[in-house]
């Protein structure tokens, strides 16, 4: 009786072995980026471009963003071995580049996943470490990325190319609002002299003809998290004090003794503060709606010098 008790199990544990075996060679010939939840599994640096990638996707996707906190640095953040795992399983990992980011560059080279597909936008727009990261603020790149994400989901699951392919309609179309409100800003007030406390606005200075003033060694030290220079700061002063601009732009995720200084004497001398951010706020916001909302502020700070 227990040498029959003895086969049964043996028997059993066979049985499972060779169903686990199928199961593996299964999996492993779904086709690539496809996940056994039918999903294409992507992780994306900043939310900004996870926002992106979520709409293309749509319900085809299931997208891990790992920069989502308002209150996150993402040129000095630390990942965590939660963002490692979800690098290390997926298909498709979108960076920001020019060393914006250079922690999840590190994620994905020490995984090495063969086949993983990743988009490095600095790299795609022809960009090196040095130039100014934020792309997203630059409309022009932000539609090459959009393609770019949207060939990569195709060759990922060409079963769904016309799911995609209408998903990127209706994105270039939700995206066409704010584009529309940079080319009014462009039209009713190119030229107008503005400034800023960072880099981050230099690509939508030019997206709508705005003239930044500040000096770039002023912007690029606070957007790097250095101390600027003494004669830049001095520079800066002089600017927001002589009645020419109208406007400053500051980063409110940014906030130190020198910007801080900087607003108190925009405003003691009538220049109208309009804050921005470097990630989506609300965190659960779309791209083209968070950029329109700041759009619309810039806009309105813009209209207040021309009734005051």
């Amino acid at each position: 009786m227990r040498k029959t008790i003895t086969y049964v199990i043996i028997a059993i544990l066979v049985a499972l072995l060779v169903v686990g075996a199928f199961s593996g060679l299964y999996l492993l010939n779904q086709p690539i980026g496809i996940q056994s939840s039918g999903k294409i599994q992507i992780v994306a640096a900043e939310n900004f471009w996870g926002s992106l990638i979520s709409q293309l996707g749509g319900t085809q996707v299931h997208v891990f963003t790992i920069v989502t906190d308002p209150n996150a640095d993402p040129h000095e953040f630390e990942s965590t071995n939660k963002d490692a795992e979800a690098v290390a399983r997926a298909s498709f990992v979108i960076v920001d580049g020019a060393g914006y980011d250079d922690w999840a560059l590190k994620l994905i080279s020490a995984n090495n996943i063969p086949d993983q597909k990743v988009l490095n936008v600095a790299n795609l727009l022809g960009q090196k470490v040095g130039a100014n990261p934020h792309f997203w603020y630059n409309p022009y790149y932000v539609n090459e990325t959009v393609h770019q994400m949207y060939t990569e989901l195709v060759s990922l699951n060409q079963t769904d190319a016309s799911y995609f392919t209408q998903q990127y309609a209706n994105l270039n179309a939700s995206l066409g609002v704010y584009n529309q409100r940079l080319s009014e800003i462009k039209q009713q007030f190119g030229g107008t002299k503005i400034a800023a406390t960072e880099s981050i606005v230099v690509y939508l200075a030019n997206a709508t003809g705005l003239d930044l003033i500040s000096p770039p060694a002023f912007m690029n030290a606070v957007s790097e998290g250095n101390d600027p220079p003494a004669q830049s700061i001095v520079q800066f002063q002089h600017q927001l004090q002589s009645g020419t601009v109208k406007v400053l732009v500051y980063n409110e995720q940014t906030v130190t003794p020198i910007t801080v200084e900087m607003e108190a004497i925009a405003t003691q001398n009538n220049v109208t503060l309009v804050a921005i951010t470097e990630t989506v706020i609300p965190p659960n916001a779309l791209f083209q709606n968070w950029m329109n909302t700041e759009l619309i502020s810039l806009q309105n700070a813009l209209n207040s010098t021309l009734s005051g």
